[in-house]
């Protein structure tokens, strides 16, 4: 391919060279090139790629793309300038692999919580109609429940040459769609631009990631990008910010809740420990759901698969046949097992909205106490860790405030901040730094109408501490203490 293939589209300026030069490869890490690559330095909010020019051309970078200008005496390395390098990288990555995303029904799904649960509801669905289908997220790249091979890198929305990567190598194994999770930080950092969106997903806003977005304003308009990118979006009507979304957004609309007049509306709703029952009505149709997962987020999330899949053209009576293929989801409302007859969940929910509304739902589940062992990240939003103290303490008999992925933060300044919104309630509870103790002293103090939550880290088979990944898994320790 040659190097003005992949600039199209792009405002630049040639400093040096020429762009007729044959180019192999695209990285915008010094450490990944290889001969007759490009170098695409990007700004982060640690490392800057600019610096690292002189070691890309040493590793085999023929040109370097950069926001800066650029002086260097080295021969036979064509040099460009662009106003922005996330722009042209995102750019540049669609080109290298041949617009891959026009290629699929590409579905997004943004919003504070539910992202990962959904996008697992519609590819179930999409499985059980026949479909293959891609997906990307939190918990990996997968197709046919086997992983990409492509370095995760973020934790959630791939870098943009990552993302097309994967996005080709779906067209190449034979998807007809992909699922992923589009990140506030994805859209502010231009990870998802160029990416042919036929469907996007608001599920909900509250409070979260005000480290990178400063407030709920800059986070909300974040959001709200996704769908100026798609054809049709899916929203949840019951949100406060639905309006609003609508009001801006030129795509089609359809709706969903519970609580509001949406398209597809959930009613005469029924709860079980592990399960939950409703009806569903769209146009003149109306039917009975029974799933085997229990809460109101299994509602919400339920309609905004279903929402997607009448979007995509499918017959409202097949999808709604097909729903009960929908499985529960490690790490999210998941019930841990045990010969104990201990009532243990294990969830993601990390943010202040997604505890409450997980103890609300768990305080309806039990008979007996309620215990939470629940931590909060270092390194991220600090602004929310008083309010998950007091959610907790106030809809919890019992807390173990404990570490989660403390990163480079010390772990006993983040458990006082939490300390500090637990004791506004006057809740009982106490501190344990060590996450494995926390979940063990859960477990044994555990009685048998009692239920234990064991919240905001779900399926992450890791834990941060200071600049290290060590292996760590909830569930794993939980049922390794109850043998």
């Amino acid at each position: 391919m040659k190097l003005y293939e992949i600039l199209r589209n792009l405002d630049y300026t040639i400093i040096k060279g020429n762009t007729s030069i044959d180019i192999t490869g695209i990285s915008y890490d010094s450490r990944k090139l290889k001969g007759n690559f490009v170098f695409i330095c990007i700004k982060g909010t640690k490392v800057d790629g600019h610096n690292y020019i002189q070691k890309a051309i040493h590793n085999g970078a023929c040109a370097v793309i950069s926001e800066n200008d650029i002086d260097l005496n080295t021969e036979n390395i064509t040099l460009i300038k662009v106003k922005d390098t996330k722009t042209a990288l995102a750019n540049a990555a669609n080109l290298f692999y041949n617009e891959p995303s026009k290629k699929l029904n590409l579905i997004g799904i943004t919003g504070t919580n539910g992202k990962t649960t959904v996008s697992y509801y519609i590819r179930d669905i999409l499985a059980a109609y026949g479909e293959n289908t891609g997906i990307i997220g939190t918990l990996g790249y997968k197709l046919k429940n086997k992983d990409i091979a492509v370095e995760k890198i973020n934790p959630t929305t791939p870098e943009a040459l990552e993302l097309q990567n994967i996005f080709n190598q779906f067209v190449h194994k034979g998807a007809k769609n992909a699922v992923m999770e589009v990140t506030s930080s994805a859209l502010l950092n231009k990870r998802v631009e160029f990416c042919n969106f036929n469907i996007g997903v608001f599920t909900n806003l509250s409070a979260d990631h005000l480290d990178i977005h400063g407030n709920m304003e800059n986070y909300k308009n974040e959001k709200l990008k996704l769908f100026q990118k798609c054809k049709i979006g899916v929203i949840n009507l019951d949100d406060k910010i639905s309006k609003e979304i609508i009001e801006k957004s030129p795509c089609k609309i359809i709706t969903y809740g519970i609580n509001t007049n949406a398209d597809i509306k959930a009613y005469a709703i029924s709860y079980t420990e592990s399960s939950v029952s409703f009806n569903i009505k769209y146009k003149e149709k109306c039917h009975k759901i029974t799933i085997d997962i229990p809460g109101e987020f299994t509602i919400y999330n339920i309609l905004a698969a279903i929402g997607v899949c009448i979007a995509l053209g499918m017959d409202i009576n097949k999808i709604l046949n097909l729903v009960p293929n929908i499985k529960s989801i490690p790490g999210r409302l998941e019930l841990v097992k045990n010969d104990s007859n201990k009532n243990i969940l294990i969830d993601y929910a990390h943010t202040p909205a997604a505890l409450e509304k997980l103890l609300i739902m768990a305080r309806n589940m039990t008979n007996g106490r309620l215990i939470t062992i629940f931590g909060c990240g270092g390194d991220r939003d600090k602004s929310k860790r008083k309010i998950m103290g007091m959610a907790a303490g106030i809809l919890s008999d019992y807390c173990i405030i404990t570490s989660d992925n403390p990163r480079t933060e010390n772990p006993k300044d983040i458990i006082s901040e939490i300390e500090d919104g637990i004791k506004t309630v006057n809740s009982s509870y106490e501190k344990l730094i060590d996450r494995k103790s926390a979940i063990e002293k859960g477990i044994k103090i555990l009685k048998n109408d009692d239920l234990l939550i064991i919240a905001g880290k779900g399926n992450e088979n890791y834990q941060i501490i200071n600049n290290s990944k060590i292996h760590f898994n909830d569930k794993e320790v939980a049922v390794e203490f109850l043998r």
